[in-house]
């Protein structure tokens, strides 16, 4: 949520930042119900005014014996009119905050200007694609002749864009996760979480999914609960409501969890295959930062989240997201994007994006530099460290052979019992 006093003191250019992610946001509303409030609230502050000085008389007046009723009366009246001022004022935050809830992060001044993804700029790139001596097989191909996937029986199980791992590939899944976990929490000094997968609205409108979201979620009849659409949403609820110490921070958690999207608006996209499921697993990053010292961690985080994907050995490379491709609650995002040698094409297998205050405001998460001083809010930032489906789906197209079987890196084979590689499985 951005600073309603950034607003009021600068909209013309906020407005003018909005607009480079090619949204034309009017905020005139917003400043006449700014100045509604602050007529009411002086109101009420005249209001309480006159009442404590109306009853102080009273008092004096009693004591010598006087008649008070007609003050009493005004008494009365003047507290009538502070409840119903008070309910105005009420509604008019409520009205105030219901607007600033729709309203995207301002894109950070290094953030490349855009109007597509077209825009996005590379910044790096690590390794070379693969070449074989064959046409290369999708990873859903490979998948389903080795008997790893089975799409089919999870369709119906459950429908389109649900995935059946077996034997092999389920080991390949739950592997991923323990190897990524491991390199985040005993190298990279993240602190592991293991939260629920059902978050309620108030977490999700403290990261931004709520309220402009909400048909991307998958929510539980007859309860004003969600399933998790990344563990983003409770780790960064962690704190909602609370004032930190500045010498807690950064504060860095990860977690594995299995992740629910309706992908609404989506429909005819990557249909096929492990990119684009309704249930996916992801290992997530979520740190809380001062404010000088965000960026840097976003860099950190986004170093970190590279190392899964160097230590098994794949072509990937780093993209900075253009003002028009950032997400909601982005201020500045880079890309990790791994090379799928069949589609001939980068995928994107990890977000990192430094959300500056925009989270905090929303969920009231703060910090105090020194115990008697004001608190500020702190600076979120969240990223994939890394989405495991994608990797699976990676990992099947890029160390796929000529006779159908696919190498394990070597990174990777002490989570797989020693295995190196997947040969075809007795089918279901």
């Amino acid at each position: 949520m951005l600073d309603l006093r950034l607003i009021l003191e600068k909209k013309e250019e906020v407005e003018a930042r909005l607009a480079t992610r090619g949204i034309k946001i009017d905020l005139s509303p917003l400043l006449v119900m700014a100045e509604k409030k602050k007529t009411l609230q002086k109101e009420v502050d005249d209001l309480r005014y006159r009442h404590n000085q109306v009853s102080r008389q009273i008092g004096y007046l009693k004591q010598q014996g006087k008649d008070v009723r007609a003050l009493i009366d005004e008494m009365r009246q003047a507290g009538q009119e502070i409840e119903k001022r008070e309910e105005e004022l009420k509604a008019i935050e409520a009205k105030i905050r219901d607007f600033l809830l729709q309203i995207p992060n301002l894109p950070h001044d290094s953030v490349p200007l855009g109007s597509s993804s077209e825009d996005n700029r590379e910044i790096r790139r690590f390794g070379q694609p693969p070449e074989f001596p064959f046409d290369p097989l999708p990873h859903w191909e490979v998948g389903r002749k080795l008997g790893l996937l089975d799409f089919e029986r999870a369709a119906k199980l459950a429908g389109s864009r649900f995935t059946v791992y077996i034997g092999a590939g389920a080991k390949l899944e739950r592997a991923l996760i323990q190897f990524m976990l491991d390199i985040h929490t005993r190298e990279k000094g993240y602190r592991e979480i293991l939260p629920p997968f059902i978050a309620n609205e108030n977490c999700l409108v403290g990261t931004g999914n709520l309220p402009k979201f909400e048909r991307d979620l998958f929510k539980l009849r007859g309860r004003k609960w969600y399933l998790i659409p990344t563990a983003e949403v409770p780790l960064t609820n962690l704190y909602r409501d609370e004032i930190l110490p500045a010498e807690k921070l950064p504060q860095r958690f990860v977690a594995y969890t299995p992740c629910f999207r309706s992908e609404a608006g989506s429909y005819g996209k990557d249909i096929r295959g492990l990119i684009r499921q309704h249930q996916f697993n992801k290992i997530e990053l979520v740190s809380f930062t001062l404010p000088e010292k965000s960026m840097e961690e976003l860099e950190k985080m986004t170093a970190d989240a590279e190392e899964v994907l160097r230590r098994l050995g794949l072509h990937y490379r780093v993209v900075a997201l253009c003002t028009a491709d950032l997400g909601f609650a982005g201020a500045k995002t880079y890309d990790l994007e791994i090379w799928f040698p069949e589609q001939k094409k980068y995928r994107e297998v990890s977000s990192i994006t430094n959300c500056l205050d925009f989270q905090a405001r929303r969920a009231n998460i703060r910090f105090r530099r020194e115990p008697k001083a004001k608190p500020e809010f702190v600076h979120t930032l969240n990223g994939s460290g890394v989405a495991v489906g994608r990797t699976v789906a990676a990992l099947l197209e890029s160390y796929q052979q000529a006779d159908g079987s696919v190498i394990i890196p070597e990174a990777l084979r002490p989570y797989m019992g020693g295995l190196a590689k997947i040969e075809p499985e007795v089918p279901l």
